[in-house]
């Protein structure tokens, strides 16, 4: 009888030691009909995709300062209204949100538009608010019968932002007797308009050195029709010169840009002979 009762002394305290942690378990952590559900959402695609933020940005190729003979500077326009130009405007995530993100978070350094040489940086609050406009609004109160004026604010609209200025360099490299480009700076251009909303001029937002901005870049997808499963980033689409483009501006004794004395069918003519004119050069290289 003692052996029984023992046996069953045993076992009562072995059931309480291990029933003591479920018993103790913290209210907030125990689901119960009325708490919130997990914020476990489902994979919005049938495999997760990875390859994207897994890949590293390739540095580029160290270059020597006596291996470069040849090289021209050239200003480029982007106008994303251009078919082919059309991922810059992509709803979602459109190129300027990016570079704007990143800007006022402080994952790219940011360049006065003053001039194209990245000479002054500017503030991450100095970018936050540029583009936007202050205005007024009449209020009524149908209480009081009153009407007040408050002061609100505009923020910039990306859709607003039309067209990209690109600064590049051409250059011939002897070591590997290739002719090679790489981008310095993009910059935004915003349009300026007067009180009636009539067209004035367009000026450059901000520039962004290109090679300090080429991770940022290889960090966000570009949206490519006709196959969803083989996605380029903004770095891949830069570096395959994947967009239209012509040239505004070429390095000249005069520092001018073309529409500075042509205009119409003739500028475009003399950008279009610019573009020739260095790929004719390698070729000029060469006998065959």
């Amino acid at each position: 009888m003692k052996i029984i009762l023992k046996f069953c002394f045993v076992f009562l305290l072995g059931a309480l030691y291990v029933a003591s942690p479920l018993m103790a378990q913290v209210p907030e952590t125990m689901q119960t009909e009325t708490s919130e559900p997990d914020d476990d959402r489902p994979l919005d695609d049938i495999v997760e995709k990875r390859i994207i933020d897994d890949r590293r940005v390739l540095a580029y190729q160290p270059l020597r300062e006596a291996d470069i003979f040849w090289e021209k500077r050239i200003w480029r326009i982007v106008d994303i209204r251009e078919k082919m130009n059309l991922p810059f405007a992509y709803p979602e995530m459109p190129f300027f949100s990016i570079l704007m993100d990143a800007a006022i978070n402080g994952d790219i350094t940011v360049y006065s538009a003053e001039d194209d040489k990245f000479s002054s940086k500017l503030d991450a609050s100095e970018v936050s608010t540029m583009g936007a406009s202050v205005d007024t609004v009449t209020t009524f109160d149908p209480d009081t019968y009153e009407e007040t004026i408050q002061v609100v604010r505009n923020e910039l609209n990306p859709e607003d932002i039309k067209r990209f200025r690109i600064k590049e360099v051409w250059f011939f490299d002897e070591e590997t007797s290739t002719l090679q480009v790489r981008i310095l700076g993009i910059a935004p251009l915003q349009d300026v308009k007067d009180d009636n909303g009539n067209f004035l001029y367009e000026l450059p937002m901000f520039w962004v050195y290109y090679p300090e901005t080429r991770e940022v870049l290889a960090r966000h997808k570009v949206f490519m029709e006709n196959n969803d499963a083989s996605p380029i980033t903004w770095e891949d689409l830069m570096e395959m010169r994947f967009f239209s483009s012509y040239i505004y501006k070429e390095s000249n004794v005069y520092d001018r840009r073309l529409k500075d004395y042509l205009v119409g069918v003739d500028l475009l003519l003399e950008a279009d002979k610019i573009k020739q004119e260095i790929f004719n050069f390698e070729h000029d290289l060469w006998s065959y």
